[in-house]
Formats: C-alpha cells, sequence, structure tokens
C-alpha cells in the first residue's frame, strides 16, 4: 500500500512495496498518483497505520494522559506474533505508555524494522539509552512537548529531561518531530513549541486536541477550547511559520465526526480497537485480537475505513506542508 521516500533512513531498512500513497520527508503520508479517499479505502485490505503498544508503563503522569490502566507487558514472543499478523501494514507506532521504558526496546525496534514504516512516541526521557540502537531502523521519533519549560512542567513532566533526550536523539542523526496537546491556557505556549519545532530540525510539529478520558476526566472545563478557537489557533501559527520561516509541517487533529475512529489502537494484550468512537465511555471499538488473527480480519470489521485514510492523508484535520502549502479540514490536503 506504500511507497516510500525517507532520504535520511537507509532504503534497507525500510518496506520495498509500490502503491499509490508514499511517506514523505515531513514524517506524514501523501497520494502519489491523484487516487482518492474513497477509492484508497475501497481498495484497501489492511489500515496505512496502526498504533501498537508495547508497555502501558510510563514515568510521567501527564494530566491529558488517556492510558491510566495497568497492565503487564507483552512479551518478546507475543509481540513477534503481532508483527505477523501486521502483514501488510505501512507504518507502526511503537508506542505506550512510555516505549522506551522496555530495556529490551531495541530488540522490539530489531523485530519491526524492515517490514515497517516505524514511528517511535516517546516522553523522550530513556532517549541516551535507547538513541543509538535506533539509528537506520526507524523513520521517526515524535517527541511529546507542550511548549517551554513551564508549560511543559505542569501538563506533561521534566522539561529539561525531556530536552537530554531530544539532543541525544539529534546528536545520534535520529528524525525528530513533535507533538503537543492543546488546552486553553497552553495556547500562548505554541508559538514557542513551533519555534523549538524548528531549532531541533523537526519534520512536523503534531498539535491535538485532549480527550476526556483517563486523567483528562480531571481537567478543568475551560481547558477545553472549541473548534472555532482550535481554527484560529491554527492560522495564527501559520501566519507565524510564515513570518519567521519556520520549516516544519503542521498538522492539528479536532475530535470531529470525520476524525472518529481513525485510529487502529493495539494494546499490550493484543486487543485492536477503533479509537477515538465517541459514544464508547472508554472511547474504543473492540475488533478482535492481533495475537489470534491477521489484521486483515481486523481490518475488515472496521467501520471507519474512510475516517482513517481521510485522516492520514490530511483531509479531515488541517494541514501545512514542509513547503508551507496549507489546506484545513475537509479539503483534499496530505498529512
Amino acid at each position: 500500500m506504500t511507497m516510500l521516500g525517507m532520504p535520511t533512513v537507509p532504503a534497507a531498512s525500510l518496506p520495498r512495496q509500490a502503491g499509490p500513497v508514499a511517506f514523505t520527508a515531513g514524517h506524514h503520508f501523501t497520494v502519489t498518483d491523484g487516487a482518492s479517499i474513497e477509492e484508497l479505502a475501497e481498495a484497501a485490505t489492511v489500515p496505512l497505520s496502526v498504533i501498537l503498544q508495547v508497555t502501558k508503563r510510563c514515568n510521567f503522569d501527564c494530566s491529558f494522559c488517556s492510558e491510566t490502566l495497568q497492565l503487564p507487558d507483552p512479551t518478546l514472543t507475543e509481540l513477534d506474533t503481532i508483527r505477523t499478523n501486521l502483514a501488510g501494514v505501512g507504518r507502526v507506532f511503537l508506542s505506550g505508555g512510555e516505549p522506551l521504558l522496555r530495556k529490551d526496546f531495541g530488540e522490539i525496534v530489531d523485530m519491526y524494522t524492515g517490514d515497517f514504516i516505524l514511528g517511535i512516541p516517546t516522553n523522550a526521557t530513556r532517549g541516551l539509552q535507547h538513541a543509538k540502537a535506533m539509528v537506520g531502523k526507524v523513520a521517526f521519533v515524535n517527541v511529546g512537548l507542550e511548549g517551554p519549560r513551564a508549560t511543559t512542567n505542569r501538563v506533561r513532566g521534566d522539561y529539561d529531561q525531556v530536552m537530554s533526550g531530544v539532543r541525544a536523539f539529534l546528536d545520534a542523526g535520529l528524525p525528530l518531530s513533535l507533538s503537543a496537546v492543546v488546552y486553553r491556557s497552553t495556547l500562548p505556549a505554541l508559538p514557542f513549541t513551533y519555534q523549538i519545532a524548528d531549532v531541533v530540525g523537526a519534520g512536523k510539529l503534531k498539535l491535538i486536541l485532549p480527550l476526556r478520558k483517563g486523567n483528562a476526566l480531571d481537567l478543568e472545563e475551560n481547558e477545553f477550547i472549541s473548534l472555532a478557537e482550535a481554527a484560529q489557533c491554527f492560522d495564527r501559527l501559520t501566519e507565524a511559520r510564515a513570518v519567521h520561516d519556520w520549516r516544519p509541517a503542521l498538522r492539528m487533529t479536532c475530535w470531529t465526526p470525520e476524525t472518529e475512529g481513525h485510529m487502529i489502537l493495539v494494546e499490550v494484550t493484543g486487543q485492536a480497537s477503533a479509537w477515538p468512537v465517541y459514544d464508547r465511555p472508554d472511547l474504543l471499538e473492540p475488533l478482535g485480537n492481533l495475537l489470534h488473527e491477521p489484521v486483515s480480519e481486523i481490518w475488515a470489521r472496521y467501520r471507519f475505513k474512510h475516517n482513517h485514510f481521510a485522516k492520514y492523508l490530511g483531509a479531515s484535520i488541517r494541514t501545512v506542508d514542509n513547503a508551507g502549502t496549507a489546506a484545513s479540514s475537509g479539503g483534499h490536503a496530505r498529512a
């Protein structure tokens, strides 16, 4: 399903596939042959992207975190079974919790390298321990950072630990992206977050609105901004990008009918679910278990195929690509 083009990652470490979708230096997917979202979703037999939790453990207690239920880590044997059953998927996020807390994380990366585009969402606090083991094997490392020191310390965790990990990733030559969960109280910090992304040479800055689950159930209602406010925030950052010549691509995901259920989340138990599904108490709609069946069977039960492709190809979110081309949600953007 994917055709790859990541010049900073050795070609030998990436799957060689041909198709209408490519992966870009902005760490996002793009359509290469003019195919429509509908055509791609209808033709697909597996997901474009999957989030795989390799642990639920974390050394931070982020105020927005949805992963408050603690479960044992999957074994390497279980992760290898899941890897086999994910055959054909374009990209896999090796996620958590905090995935780098696993001492055997390098073995997991080795296990998945070559079969998938690998993205690593992380708080970077174990970057020094694992950076070298990821070189030439992962397409990018996505570091969560809500802004300068005071903002990140309040919302996520220790800013200085995060930035120490970022420096380790940079020293190792790993491609980076940044992501930030957006509160009303963090809006003033976002231009600084974007500048940090530019300084570290990030492929993109991804902005996400919080979901009402886990720790976020304790957030003040005022911290949740409206869709109109999100649009205004994105427009201001786009203007600042042009003024300051910031280079990272910019993405913003809001929770609308067009983005409902777009993610396929594989938990540490192997359970795969559509996420977020708004009318579910835990926002998860179970699809099956990848320890017992291939992802094609999971995909067949999945009712958000259009939303899946629309989001990952940027048609249902706000985007500005690395060249500065903007597209608002609803258009056929590339993300």
